[in-house]
């Protein structure tokens, strides 16, 4: 829908709106939200590629989807949302927690990181192995830590905003 405002006689304001038809591909009738999961080093640990849809206006993607999640193996029931925010050569963790591991679906709405994640499970075969990845507002990839492994990251941007759902309470 586009509108057009301008001001008419003592103070009325005149309002004409043209009302056109969203494009099929835009509106999801065609195409698919899927996205493209990248396998990492340590098999439970994955790196979404979100499909954006976008334009002239700016762009749409789905950060989070139940089914299409469980369909790439990513089974989350999410009870708590956080919001990160550091500036420039902010290095912040190994985060881990020990009763409540928490599984972690993490993204970058600011800036750019470099996200690294450690296997900590004693009884997993990568066990002391890691993997580094950059996450940024730019590339939009999501990341998937599942609980047992200890994850941080160092801001390589002027700042970042870094969000992620988590399996279980703080």
């Amino acid at each position: 829908m586009d509108q057009r405002r301008t001001t008419g006689d003592a103070g009325t304001a005149v309002v004409e709106e043209r009302v056109r038809s969203v494009p099929d591909r835009v509106a999801g009738r065609v195409g698919t939200y899927d996205m493209n999961v990248v396998p990492t080093a340590i098999p439970d640990i994955k790196i979404i590629e979100p499909h954006v849809f976008g334009d002239h206006r700016g762009y749409f993607i789905e950060t989070w989807n139940e089914k299409r999640f469980a369909e790439h193996g990513i089974k989350a029931d999410f009870v708590q949302d956080n919001f990160s925010f550091s500036k420039q050569g902010t290095l912040r963790g190994l985060h881990y927690q020990v009763k409540q591991t928490q599984g972690k679906l993490m993204r970058v709405v600011h800036g750019e990181i470099y996200d690294v994640c450690v296997d900590i499970r004693r009884s997993s075969e990568t066990f002391g192995k890691w993997i580094g990845v950059i996450l940024s507002a730019e590339n939009h990839r999501s990341l998937w830590v599942p609980p047992g492994i200890a994850h941080g990251f160092y801001v390589t941007s002027e700042s970042a905003a870094f969000e992620y759902k988590c399996t279980d309470f703080y």
